[in-house]
């Protein structure tokens, strides 16, 4: 039976590559993407969201907007590193109202009886409403702010989570936007800590110390390029400029792409080793953004969270390349 997922987003490369992963994955039913300020501005996540779902014929999928900027702070975005267009200068073409069959959430549920609050985004008010009517897993793979704002809206959704599992954090490892904080808790760290304090289920933190370990190398372009596939051909354009960025900040060769692996892991749960802890997200000062994770137990609180600390790279990239080329996805890592 596939497993219902919401995929929350702010595509952003790697981003694109786990929306790619997510709707080609024979386990998945990907039944909303919900789209959140972050590595781009919301607007310019959900045309990227809409490019992705066109490439991959899945235009079914609806995309809505969500959160525009953190809950109480400023939006900074990382096109630094994603490119001004979220994917790596490339300027794709935009998807036309013909292409894209969805109306606004709002305007679909006006007539159907759920009250949205006015000022509630179309993403979280999607999220409140399908979690108000079915059980469902959560993939969030950008800032928690649409998270946090659907669980403030309506708190008994979190108990129809089945899996939450957050592409956020880092443990024993370095952070990439500050020495100890990981981009998308940095961005919205009131967020974040709401989320791990409010969610009834353990929050799966798919964090740096295994993200990390999951990097695209030259070679394995060089495999897509020869492929000739639409969809190789997309990731081997929009990874350029991403490859660019980690040779000139992190010094390697390839890119890390931190995002499928959030996927791969709800996917198949024994690709990574974690450890049950409490965990929180700092909101102050020079470690904004940190997740405080209480390995030893010093605080004496119920675990909260499933923290990740090892991967089986290797399985996980064949994994993905499987899912998206079939049995050519081998030829490209070899």
């Amino acid at each position: 039976m596939k497993k219902r997922v919401i995929i929350d987003c702010d595509p952003g490369i790697d981003d694109s590559l786990a929306l790619m992963y997510a709707l080609s994955a024979p386990e998945l039913e990907v039944v909303g993407i919900t789209v959140v300020c972050g590595n781009v501005p919301t607007d310019m996540g959900v045309e990227n969201a809409r490019r992705v779902c066109r490439l991959m014929g899945r235009q079914d999928i609806p995309v809505y907007a969500g959160a525009g900027a953190p809950l109480s702070r400023p939006l900074v975005t990382a096109q630094d590193t994603h490119g001004m267009d979220g994917l790596g200068e490339t300027h794709i073409p935009e998807v036309t109202e013909e292409e894209w069959p969805h109306a606004r959430f709002s305007e679909r549920t006006e007539a159907g009886g759920f009250h949205v609050h006015s000022d509630l985004p179309d993403a979280v008010a999607f999220i409140s409403k399908a979690l108000s009517e079915e059980k469902l897993s959560v993939i969030a793979i950008g800032p928690l702010t649409n998270i946090a704002m659907a669980l403030q809206y309506k708190p008994q959704i979190g108990e129809n989570v089945g899996r939450f599992v957050s592409m956020g954090g880092n443990f024993k490892s370095f952070g990439n936007c500050s020495p100890v904080a990981e981009f998308n808790y940095w961005v919205d760290p009131e967020a974040a800590r709401y989320v791990f304090e409010h969610m009834e289920c353990p929050v799966e933190m798919v964090g740096l110390d295994v993200t990390r370990r999951i990097v695209l190398t030259p070679e394995m372009i060089r495999g897509l390029e020869l492929l000739g596939d639409p969809k190789a051909d997309f990731i081997v354009k929009i990874t350029r400029f991403y490859v660019d960025f980690h040779k000139k900040q992190e010094g390697i060769d390839g890119c890390v792409i931190n995002d499928p692996l959030a996927v791969g892991y709800f996917i198949n749960s024994d690709l990574c080793k974690g450890i049950d802890v409490y965990t929180t997200v700092e909101t102050k000062g020079l470690s904004v953004g940190q997740t405080i994770v209480d390995e030893k137990g010093f605080w004496k609180k119920k675990a909260n969270s499933r923290v990740l600390t090892r991967v089986d790279s290797p399985r996980f990239m064949r994994q993905f390349m499987s899912a998206l080329f079939g049995s050519r996805g081998e030829a490209v890592l070899r």
